[in-house]
């Protein structure tokens, strides 16, 4: 596998707890909450997962706020995105942070994996979804934390060869 490692931005726990899940899943022992690591810490891992919570109508979870994006070198390093959301109270903005991240991985020329068709989610809009696909791995803790796992395999069964 490619030197990976995950990273995050969680304020309420869930997002850290599906980092974990995922590092768990693929055999990861590098996590990092965003607020404890940097770009140039980053920019020595060939391959990246990468996720946020949303917040307020669609904003990245805070810690990234003071992430240096202009750093980051990941021309050409694969990336693999996921994100929370709340599909009920936030339908409008589901999983925006998600989008956000795309926005910003694929601008420094990375390689983004992990799409994942929208079909099985309800939700009204989402920044993250591009030709009928999330960007990456969209999760509700809120409404569907029931899917939460069976979700993580499926998507994990995607990248997995991708890292290798």
């Amino acid at each position: 596998m490619k030197k990976t490692c995950v990273v995050f931005g969680s304020s309420m726990g869930n997002t850290e707890e599906v980092a974990n899940l995922i590092a768990s899943k693929l055999g990861i022992s590098d996590v990092f909450n965003v607020s404890d690591i940097n770009a140039s810490q980053l920019n020595e891992y060939e391959a990246l997962i990468v996720g946020s919570s949303t917040w307020g109508s669609g904003d990245l979870q805070d810690d990234w706020d003071s992430f240096d994006f202009d750093a980051l070198e990941v021309g050409g390093k694969t990336v693999a995105l996921f994100g929370l959301g709340d599909s009920a109270g936030y339908s409008d903005s589901f999983c925006d942070a998600l989008g956000i991240l795309h926005e910003k991985f694929t601008q420094k020329g990375a390689n983004i994996i992990g799409q994942v068709d929208t079909g099985d989610y309800n939700f009204d809009n989402s920044r993250a979804v591009i030709d009928g696909k999330f960007t990456g791995l969209a999760l509700d803790m809120d409404n569907e934390s029931d899917k939460t796992n069976s979700r993580v395999e499926a998507w994990v069964k995607i990248i997995s060869p991708l890292l290798d």
